[in-house]
């Protein structure tokens, strides 16, 4: 039986070969039935010593963590920077990671799922709201894996939060996260119909 293949969605600050190490353990607990494939962000992040909490990613190179950090929006249009927390009217740079995550469906696809961490697993709620719409026919995934995932503060972003997608989802989120709290990972829960929080149970039906 073929493995699945997921397309891997890092968080802000991030990069494709940052977010493959830091998932290691998790490659390695799905290695027989999953075929994780990593993407970066379109857009650079410019380190910022008023960025400095919103660390997502740990330690690394430099003040910022990744030296090649990458980021799907931003919530501050202006600075070019992003908060989870931050209240805004209107984002920069979505369209773009939209495109990206298109380009990569069509020459790296198909997927089975895409997998999302932190401001990535935010993005995903997005495209799996595009793909019901209607709006991305490219878009062909049959399951969404969120982790400290959190719904935008973005009013733009509203829109692809009603009604509840339908796409089996699987939310994991940590208890002691100080970056993305368990209580904004679950205000995302409502947005999906069918919220799940098991991985291998939740591989095995879509095998």
């Amino acid at each position: 039986m073929a493995p699945l293949r997921v397309l891997c969605i890092h968080g802000y600050r991030q990069n494709d070969s940052s977010f493959r190490e830091k998932t290691g353990a998790l490659r390695k607990l799905l290695k027989k039935h999953v075929e994780l494939v990593y993407m970066s962000a379109p857009h650079s992040v410019q380190q910022a010593s008023s960025e400095a909490p919103e660390k997502e990613n740990g330690p690394g190179p430099g003040p910022g963590g990744d030296e090649d950090s990458r980021g799907w929006w931003f919530s501050d249009v202006q600075a070019r920077s992003f908060s989870a927390q931050q209240q805004c009217e209107e984002s920069l740079g979505l369209d773009d990671s939209v495109a990206a995550v298109r380009e990569a469906v069509r020459v790296q696809g198909p997927f089975d799922g895409i997998l999302g961490f932190s401001q990535g697993a935010a993005f995903v709620a997005m495209l799996c709201s595009l793909q019901e719409q209607k709006l991305e026919p490219d878009f062909s995934f049959h399951f969404a894996i969120l982790v400290a995932g959190f719904p935008s503060a973005c009013k733009e972003h509203q829109q692809f939060y009603n009604p509840p997608l339908q796409i089996p989802s699987l939310h994991v989120f940590g208890l002691e996260d100080r970056v993305i709290p368990d209580c904004m990972s679950r205000e995302l829960l409502p947005s999906f119909q069918d919220p799940r929080q098991a991985y291998q149970d939740f591989f095995k039906r879509f095998q």
